[in-house]
Formats: structure tokens, sequence, C-alpha cells
């Protein structure tokens, strides 16, 4: 019976893991003043001020980013370093 329900957990954890993938979330940093978008899920706590998402493509999070208000707008040269990364 302890057999069954640690593999029933074991199948549960993997499922949930899996779930997360392929997804993003815009982050606001106090450090450098600039909200950015993730892969994983963000821990709010010291420099992070808030996280946003789960957004289940990058351009879902760049068309959120652009309507949070506390994020700055880009300038164009961060806009070609955010491009070529993809």
């Amino acid at each position: 019976m302890k057999r069954l329900i640690f593999a029933g957990i074991l199948l549960l954890a993997s499922g949930t893991m899996s779930l997360a993938d392929g997804l993003f979330w815009v982050v606001g940093n106090n450090a450098t003043g600039k909200c950015s978008i993730v892969t994983s899920n963000p821990v709010i706590i010291g420099d992070v001020w808030f996280g946003d998402g789960p957004y289940k493509s990058k351009a879902d999070a760049k068309l959120a980013r652009s309507t949070i208000r506390a994020c700055p707008a880009l300038t164009l040269d961060e806009q070609k370093d955010e491009d070529s990364t993809n």
C-alpha cells in the first residue's frame, strides 16, 4: 500500500512539473528598475517586487509587460537584444 501511495505522489509531482514547461512570467526587479520575462515561476522576495503570469507564449508575456504601468518602456537596443536571445 505504501508503494502505491509513493508511486501516486511521484506521478502527481512529475505531472505538475511538466505543466510549467514552456510558460513565461513577467518579473519586476527593484535592483535594475526593469521588468524582464523569465521561464520559471518567480519567488517574490528581495529585489523582485512582483511577478505576473504565467503566459503560454513569450509574445503574450511581452504584450502583458507593455500594459503593466510599473514596467518602463524598452529602448530600441533592449528590444533588439531581447529578440536576438530567442
